[in-house]
């Protein structure tokens, strides 16, 4: 009888995992439209990154002399109605968009994961959190960012925090949803049987069997969390001049629609485009990454 070495045991998990993630990358790029939406979100995140060294003109600096001058050689996008540049403002705008869009995804995400998972583990507090769930996903985002704008002011605090609430609920739903399925494997009740720790049944057999989950419902979250944010800038609510944000500069060039529509038209389009880029990108994710889709 052959006897296999421990230290042989973890080679084929291991190159499981490695062939797994192979598969996942090779459909994904074989995915023509996934594939340009991850260019087209790569390109404005590196935009927003190094903005100060790849924005063509001081994005703050008024020039009375160039208002709202359309687009030209010198000024790609036009300038606005103090003569700044359009385009240097939408490298920067587009770095506190995709920032508010992150961390609204990021830290909702967080929190609705664990208040999903722990109502899931804990019966007894599953109906107290699943009601506060509930009554968060009764306010809509916009009435949250008023809400806080009132009571703390108007800015990206304001948005951020208007953002988390907002996914908060959903993300809850969905962690609870696929940790209620984890809870009925065997290996839950074997490990409560042998005496595992809460914390280490909610950490490593609970949470890493849902985050996957999780993460393909953040993906497609992402896109409209950041059309909320910009709409919420949009209304005055988020970041104030002369900060650049997407969605404050399509409000700031309403009021010059007929005499200059690019001021209001090109960072609408901004938004468009990396919305749409992200819910392509999110779609494609959830049918590689989803186990229910796989073929």
């Amino acid at each position: 009888m052959t006897v296999t070495a421990a230290s042989d045991l973890p080679a084929e998990p291991a190159q499981r995992e490695t062939s797994h993630r192979a598969h996942v990358l090779r459909r994904l790029f074989r995915d023509k439209i996934a594939f340009g939406a991850a260019i087209v979100l790569a390109s404005v995140a590196l935009a927003a990154i190094f903005a100060p060294w790849i924005a063509p003109h001081d994005p703050y600096l008024t020039d009375l002399s160039k208002v709202m001058q359309p687009p030209s050689e010198q000024h790609w996008f036009g300038t606005d109605n103090t003569g700044r540049d359009i385009l240097s403002r939408i490298i920067f705008g587009a770095r506190n968009t995709l920032m508010m869009g992150l961390c609204g995804v990021l830290i909702g995400g967080l929190l609705g994961g664990t208040l999903g998972i722990l109502a899931a583990f804990y019966r007894r507090a599953d109906g107290y959190i699943m009601r506060v769930v509930d009554i968060m996903l009764a306010f809509p985002a916009i009435l949250i960012g008023l809400a806080v704008a009132a009571i703390f002011g108007a800015g990206l605090t304001a948005v951020l925090i208007a953002l988390v609430v907002s996914d908060i609920p959903g993300v809850a739903r969905v962690a609870r949803g696929s940790a209620m399925g984890v809870m009925g494997q065997e290996f839950m009740e074997a490990g409560r049987a042998v005496g595992v720790s809460d914390f280490t049944l909610i950490w490593r057999y609970l949470t890493l069997n849902c985050i996957s989950t999780i993460f393909v419902y953040l993906t497609l979250r992402f896109g409209q969390t950041i059309l909320i944010g910009s709409a919420l800038g949009f209304l005055g609510m988020g970041a104030q001049p002369p900060t650049a944000e997407l969605g404050m500069m399509a409000a700031q060039g309403r009021d010059f629609l007929f005499m200059a529509p690019h001021i209001a038209t090109i960072p609408s389009l901004a938004i468009f485009v990396i919305v749409l880029a992200a819910n392509l990108l999110g779609d494609a994710l959830r049918d590689v990454l989803d186990p229910r889709l796989q073929t």
